[in-house]
């Protein structure tokens, strides 16, 4: 048996691992035609994980719309450049997308 003081070295563990403390690798979404794959999640429920994306849902904040539309590249990322050189979609990279939907909208609204 391990025993340990105050002092002493690396504590024995309480217990074995558990299936609902495990963590999954992330999924390093590419730019890419539609590939989504189920995981299996507690209660045998499913979450979605994207490997390769090509378009998205974005919204025009100040205009109050929000259109899908397709990614066209990723522009940068504050925490990791090579993720912008393999174009990997992650939150809170800034990307470029194809606006039409938002410029069609806009002609129509302000009949511009």
């Amino acid at each position: 048996a391990v025993v340990s003081t105050q002092s002493t070295g690396k504590k024995p563990n309480l217990r074995k691992k558990r299936k609902f403390e495990l963590g999954r690798p992330a999924a390093n979404t590419k730019m890419g035609p539609k590939r989504v794959r189920p995981v299996r999640t507690m209660g045998g429920n499913q979450k979605f994980r994207a490997l390769r994306l090509d378009s998205g849902n974005f919204a025009w904040a100040s205009e109050g719309t929000t259109r899908k539309t397709r990614i066209m590249d990723v522009v940068y990322n504050a925490s990791n450049n090579e993720l912008v050189r393999t174009k990997t979609l992650v939150k809170n990279c800034i990307i470029q997308i194809d606006a039409t939907p938002f410029r069609q909208w806009y002609e129509a609204h302000y009949g511009v």
